[in-house]
């Protein structure tokens, strides 16, 4: 039976007669794109002849849906490193193709992520260059090619004459590191220095923005399940600590955020302490969250063409359209080489409108970044929704290449929207090019989280398991202001929130923009504590004064409290901060007596340690921290923490695998 969507017919003057004329002048075509082993090709263009603005590529599965204007069109389906195929749709409204390895010889070279390999051995092609195309080319000319249709590669001279026979491929930002590792340096990461030891007598206080950020975790997970240990720099312990749900009681009073704490000793290092404060926003059920005005911003430049940016941004803008109310409404904005409206507004309950303009996108072009980010901002505060969620949804490897592009571009843009009442949410997706560093600021800066997606499964977790979280906001510019009793602590540390730090003074400057905490989110921060009398190596020591003598100690407070926790939070609609505090008693518990909470969030602190061979991981070891992970897993419906043993375990075995290759070597 065939299934048309018929858009428009033509019927003679007396449709009762026989004669009468119907013309279909549009139907659906889906199916889905396999490869000879009947695996699916994520990423395949499909399109119609001479027709390039209705091209679509493959999700995840490897299916599609085009709308074809005519019963009768010649379908083209191609994917790098496979022969071009072309379907009638005459007749057809389902049309499956299996696709066949290009066969150019035995002097075929293959580009894969981060490497070549043989045409066999062949799973996700990126590009391919071929003996005959590599002759016929300058350098010049192959290199821009290349480089154009396959971010991350260049073509480097191999022959003694390179303009005839540049027959040398490489990655680029391949370089070795210590155990023979690769790091992908074309991605861009902020430099991270770690926080150090501080006194209390010098530095009572300790200022920060939360952080409800989790794309480090998932992006270590990327490396680590690729082979690879991920640069120091890619490795955020907060977010690392934050991608994991803690079971902390409910806000009572109506009050959108509560703060618990518990302390014990560090596992890395028995003499020191190591305290947690946990902050639990309140759960507000699906139908008493305030309407939405969103604006999905999609990156579909050239770089976005491999399996794991656009094929991956397609189901997971589709799922999140799936959690969407009636009251909610929805754009699409768009940017390759420009930046255009691909779906005006559009009520939530249109879903099939909005998940059809999605997978009619397709990626090609540059990168006009900051012209998206512009429209997009327009656009959303056109529809602007009093007392509403107004956000931004950017999708995108984060790699801006015209117009306002760097980091700093970036940042100065969100600034000047600041008081626009529109949040923008960054989700980052791909590997090789990836701008960690640029989404992370814009997030920072926008009022708005960031995630990187790296699977199916990652995608589900931010657009359908938490959903509310990171939609909807319940307390904005949160901040934390720690005070330390020095007659009970010698020296603190805060674990992670690097580039989180305010000056002591933003503690009570309404105008500092901070973190927000979404619906039904958990933040936890860790301090290590050296306890007074405790002898250590991180606290430095100066001669005495030669002119003047050290002022005596003369400490006020000389009860059992540790320390004073300050918290201020505004109202999403306000613009008037609240203060809270809760205090700590030098009252530690036994390891045995912590929480599961206490120990898998210590355990995630230990590992992101090792991972970054921190100066401060003392006497952290992989064997401790798995088995405390396992012993704190607790109730693990979703899976996460056991997903994070393995992956400690994964780690562990890889790192002793480039230890002896490095005696080896």
């Amino acid at each position: 039976m065939m299934l048309l969507s018929l858009a428009m017919f033509r019927v003679n003057a007396n449709s009762n007669l026989p004669g009468a004329v119907i013309k279909v002048v549009q139907k659906t075509i889906t199916g889905k794109v396999t490869d000879e082993k009947g695996l699916p090709l994520p990423g395949a263009v499909v399109k119609i002849k001479n027709n390039l603005a209705s091209a679509v590529t493959t999700d995840t599965q490897g299916s599609y849906k085009l709308i074809s204007p005519d019963d009768n069109v010649i379908l083209v389906y191609s994917f790098i490193g496979y022969d071009t195929q072309e379907q009638s749709t005459k007749g057809k409204t389902i049309i499956n193709v299996t696709m066949a390895p290009t066969n150019s010889g035995l002097r075929e070279v293959v580009v894969v992520g981060y490497g070549s390999q043989q045409r066999k051995s062949l799973t996700d092609a990126i590009g391919t260059i071929n003996a005959t195309e590599i002759k016929r080319n300058s350098v010049t000319n192959l290199t821009n090619s290349i480089v154009a249709r396959t971010p991350g590669v260049r073509v480097t001279a191999q022959d003694a004459n390179p303009a005839r026979y540049p027959t040398g491929i490489d990655i680029r930002g391949f370089s070795g590191a210590a155990g023979g590792r690769a790091t992908p340096g074309n991605e861009s990461y902020s430099r991270i220095v770690e926080n150090q030891f501080e006194s209390p007598k010098t530095t009572p206080l300790s200022t920060f923005a939360v952080d409800v950020d989790a794309a480090s975790y998932s992006n270590i997970r990327r490396f680590i399940n690729s082979g690879q240990l991920p640069p120091k720099n890619a490795v955020r312990i907060e977010e690392m600590i934050n991608y994991f749900h803690y079971n902390l009681p409910e806000p009572a009073n109506d009050k959108p955020v509560a703060i618990q704490t518990e302390l014990s000793a560090a596992p890395w290092n028995p003499q020191h302490q190591l305290v947690r404060i946990g902050l639990k926003a309140k759960n507000v059920s699906l139908d008493k969250l305030p309407p939405s005005n969103l604006v999905f911003l999609l990156d579909v430049s050239g770089s976005m063409a491999e399996p794991n940016k656009l094929s991956l941004v397609k189901p997971a803008m589709k799922m999140l359209a799936n959690q969407l109310r009636p009251v909610d409404h929805v754009a699409i904005v768009v940017y390759a080489g420009d930046a255009g409206i691909r779906l005006e507004s559009t009520p939530g309950n249109e879903k099939e409108k909005i998940k059809e303009a999605i997978d009619q996108l397709y990626a090609a072009g540059s990168t006009a970044g900051g012209e998206g980010i512009k429209l997009a901002y327009r656009i959303a505060k056109d529809k602007f929704i009093k007392g509403g969620n107004n956000r931004i949804i950017l999708a995108t490897d984060g790699d801006f290449n015209v117009g306002p592009s760097s980091d700093k571009d970036m940042e100065q843009l969100i600034e000047d929207e600041r008081g626009s009442g529109v949040s923008i949410s960054i989700l980052g997706f791909g590997m090789g090019n990836l701008k960690d560093s640029k989404m992370e600021r814009m997030a920072d800066k926008g009022h708005g989280n960031y995630a990187y997606i790296d699977n199916i499964t990652e995608a589900t977790k931010s657009m359908v398991s938490e959903f509310g979280g990171t939609l909807f906001t319940v307390a904005k510019d949160v901040k934390l202001q720690v005070e330390f009793n020095p007659a009970k602590v010698q020296a603190y540390r805060l674990l992670g929130y690097e580039d989180r730090l305010l000056q002591k003074e933003d503690f009570n400057n309404d105008t500092k923009v901070a973190g927000d905490i979404g619906v039904n989110h958990t933040v936890t921060a860790l301090y290590e504590l050296i306890p007074v009398g405790i002898k250590d190596n991180f606290t430095a020591s100066v001669d005495p004064l030669k002119y003047q003598k050290p002022a005596e100690d003369k400490f006020v407070n000389t009860s059992s409290e540790i320390m004073t926790i300050k918290f201020r939070y505004k109202e999403p609609d306000s613009d008037v901060s609240k203060l809270e505090a809760v205090t700590v008693d030098d009252k530690p518990l036994n390891a045995d007596k912590t929480s599961d909470d206490f120990r898998f969030a210590a355990a995630v602190a230990e590992y992101g340690m090792l991972l970054r061979d921190s100066q401060f991981k003392q006497n952290s070891k992989f064997d401790q921290l798995i088995n405390m992970a396992k012993s704190a897993k607790g109730k693990d419906d979703d899976g996460y923490r056991a997903e994070f043993i393995r992956l400690a375990e994964s780690t562990k075995n890889m790192m002793k695998s480039s230890e002896l290759a490095a005696r080896n070597e």
